[in-house]
């Protein structure tokens, strides 16, 4: 069984359906945006791109279904207020049936009604509740469609407008079971050395029985899963690679239509040292030919925030010769730890090292990960280079950051700059001594 990249664990936090790219932001994935950047922001709508309801029995009523949605925008520098979530259930007559939240006002047929959010976050959240179920005769098979709008107040332009068509769920009336576990609350600023319970149970809102199911279990780097179930196989965590702990587990237990069975006992993370941004990806399967209704609910994703730091520093080189010379020169960066730091949520880069050229000299040779930059204020006779990490810098990673510099004219301590700072071209958070968070590149040293 393979460990399993951060890129990998953030896509099994993606919800399906989910409308807009989540960017896993790669080594070498481009420098941060200068200070002269123009601020964009844009409105996302968050909905399954399907939903089953399960059909009704004959002379009974079918049971309702939960549907989630949400709006979300991805710029934090706005504030964006006030948002509407306009949903269209015109598409399922014959099909299906809303019962509406207290949060949206229908029109007088019911079949559409524009939803209040109330502030937008740039995490997806879910803010309207749904449910729907199948209509008496409709068969298994037949299927309508829910469309969605969406506005804001906030943003560059004041107002913020999600792109017209780019979400809605088709409504599927099926039969089969339907496996959920539920999400933790998302936590911050917890010790080291913390104890946390992050699964209990499963249940099956479906209306047939699952016999048996499969609980797949992915923890980043600053996480231990440390209950140990007979029923699973337990690799990492990954040392060489990003960390990733993973965890397979099959149960034979049968649940049936609207049961809920605990687990052998409840599922125990140990928060460690190396703490400080981590997540839990968990998704549960039922065994067997058993259809799974709605996989949507069958997983997620659980965000623990550890109070903790991690020391970035950069180390400076010197170097000398003569007009015409070609010599090694840069920088190195260090993680001094205790903790890992990574992106979990977006997969950006953890950090931005901008370095500045000293005078005299010209870049012939540039790391690959290193691209051209400009900040307001920079000298344009200066060169100016920002280079990234990866998404994630463990507790003593140590990457050398190796340029050619021409020299083309002889400067006495000819003195370059180099910074580490976060993606963003704010200052790490994380990051408590920010001496070692500068350094200087000399040519021609004169001492």
């Amino acid at each position: 069984m393979s460990s399993v990249s951060v890129g990998r664990v953030l896509r099994r936090g993606a919800c399906a359906g989910a409308v807009g790219a989540l960017v896993v932001a790669c080594l070498g994935s481009g420098a941060a945006f200068g200070d002269d950047t123009p601020q964009t922001d844009y409105l996302w709508m968050y909905a399954p791109s399907d939903q089953a309801v399960t059909v009704a029995p004959d002379g009974g009523t079918a049971q309702y279904r939960p549907l989630s949605l949400g709006i979300y925008h991805y710029n934090d520098t706005f504030t964006v207020t006030d948002g509407r979530l306009t949903v269209d259930a015109s598409g399922l007559a014959g099909v299906a049936e809303v019962a509406w939240p207290d949060n949206c006002t229908p029109n007088d047929a019911g079949t559409v009604a524009v939803c209040d959010t109330g502030d937008v976050p740039t995490r997806y959240s879910a803010q309207v509740q749904l449910k729907t179920r199948a209509v008496a005769g409709a068969a298994v098979g037949a299927q309508g469609v829910i469309q969605y709008s969406a506005e804001a107040t906030g943003g560059p332009d004041g107002t913020l407008v999600a792109q017209e068509g780019s979400a809605q769920t088709t409504v599927t009336v099926a039969s089969g079971a339907d496996l959920a576990i539920s999400t933790p609350k998302d936590v911050s600023g917890v010790e080291p050395g913390t104890s946390l319970t992050a699964l209990r149970s499963v249940t099956n809102t479906g209306n047939e029985t699952a016999h048996g199911f499969s609980l797949s279990l992915w923890a980043t780097y600053g996480l231990d899963v440390t209950t140990r179930y007979p029923q699973c196989a337990y690799t990492g965590p990954d040392v060489d690679g990003t960390g990733t702990t993973v965890v397979t587990c099959s149960f034979d237990t049968d649940i049936a239509p609207g049961a809920t069975v605990d687990l052998p006992e409840p599922l125990q993370l140990a928060v460690t040292d190396r703490a400080l941004y981590d997540r839990f990806d968990y998704d549960v399967e039922p065994l067997g030919d058993t259809p799974d209704l709605d996989t949507s609910d069958n997983g997620g994703a659980w965000h623990v925030n550890a109070d903790n730091t991690a020391d970035f520093a950069v180390y400076g080189t010197s170097a000398s010769g003569a007009v015409g010379d070609t010599v090694t020169s840069g920088f190195r960066f260090v993680n001094h730890g205790p903790a890992w730091a990574g992106d979990v949520s977006a997969g950006d880069p953890i950090t931005t090292i901008d370095f500045y050229a000293p005078e005299g000299t010209v870049a012939t040779s540039v790391p690959k990960t290193c691209q051209g930059a400009h900040k307001p204020g920079d000298d344009s006779s200066i060169a100016h280079y920002a280079c990234t990490l990866p998404t994630w810098a463990k507790p003593g990673l140590d990457v050398s950051f190796p340029f050619q510099l021409r020299i083309v004219q002889v400067v006495p301590d000819a003195t370059g700059h180099v910074t580490t700072h976060a993606y963003n071209g704010t200052p790490l958070a994380f990051d408590t001594n920010t001496e070692n968070n500068t350094a200087e590149v000399i040519v021609n040293p004169s001492a």
